[in-house]
């Protein structure tokens, strides 16, 4: 299918493949019908043209075509209805179940109209004294599963990395799941697929996979980083309703 691959941007997730698969099947089944109908159009506009001398003749229609025209679409519809389970049986996105122990946790918070991605510590924990987060900013270690928790704080939301074949709606209220695994580094596209209001055109963010060595070094950075400003914020507020000769301020 490598002729077709300017329809879609290179997958790089490894179940990039089997989701591709599904689209190119509805692609070749509904292009063979779309040529045979317009064919058909074609011939039947040529066929019964208005001719002079010509008679119209009444037809009630045919049970035979009926069933054929039923039928072929039914057993199509359920072929692709297998393929399809197939593949997500494979791929089980959403199954937390079939999630590498390995995965990187993630916490993905959406907002209008932003997405705030939240990192593990040193734990490798989320909701720990040692998270931090980054504003539409998803950094990503090849070749390791990541699992992201994804919460909305105001209406619907879409994640949708296109290059990894990854779509989830971040619904409010709820606690959504999705996991995917990189296999190629370089710098990706992170949008919003639904429509969520005025500045849903903006919602967008930079997908970053690092090699192993550097997303680990870039890990480390941040996370000491954010230590370092976490540490200096209580000293800052409590200084902050004083003036430097000790009296407080209105």
């Amino acid at each position: 299918m490598r002729w077709l691959s300017w329809m879609l941007p290179d997958a790089v997730s490894t179940f990039g493949g089997e989701i591709d698969s599904i689209y190119y099947v509805i692609l070749w089944i509904t292009g063979i019908v779309f040529v045979l109908v317009e064919v058909a159009l074609i011939t039947f506009l040529i066929r019964y043209r208005h001719r002079e001398g010509r008679k119209a003749v009444f037809t009630h229609g045919s049970k035979k075509a009926e069933v054929v025209w039923t039928v072929i679409p039914f057993f199509i519809v359920l072929f692709i209805a297998f393929t399809s389970n197939r593949v997500w049986l494979e791929v089980k996105v959403a199954d937390r179940t079939h999630v590498p122990a390995n995965a990187l946790p993630l916490k993905v918070t959406a907002k209008q109209f932003e997405w705030n991605v939240t990192y593990p510590g040193p734990d490798g924990k989320i909701d720990t004294a040692d998270d931090f987060t980054k504003r539409n900013q998803l950094h990503l270690p090849l070749d390791r599963a990541v699992l992201v928790e994804l919460r909305s704080e105001d209406v619907i939301h879409s994640f949708f990395l296109p290059a990894f074949r990854v779509k989830q709606d971040a619904v409010p209220g709820m606690v959504m799941h999705v996991w995917f695994q990189p296999t190629k580094a370089g710098e990706y596209v992170l949008g919003c697929a639904e429509l969520c209001g005025l500045g849903h055109y903006r919602m967008r963010g930079t997908v970053t996979v690092h090699e192993r060595g550097d997303f680990e070094r870039w890990e480390a950075e941040e996370g000491a980083a954010a230590g370092a400003t976490q540490a200096t914020a209580p000293s800052s507020a409590s200084e902050g309703g004083q003036s430097k000769d000790g009296k407080e301020h209105a």
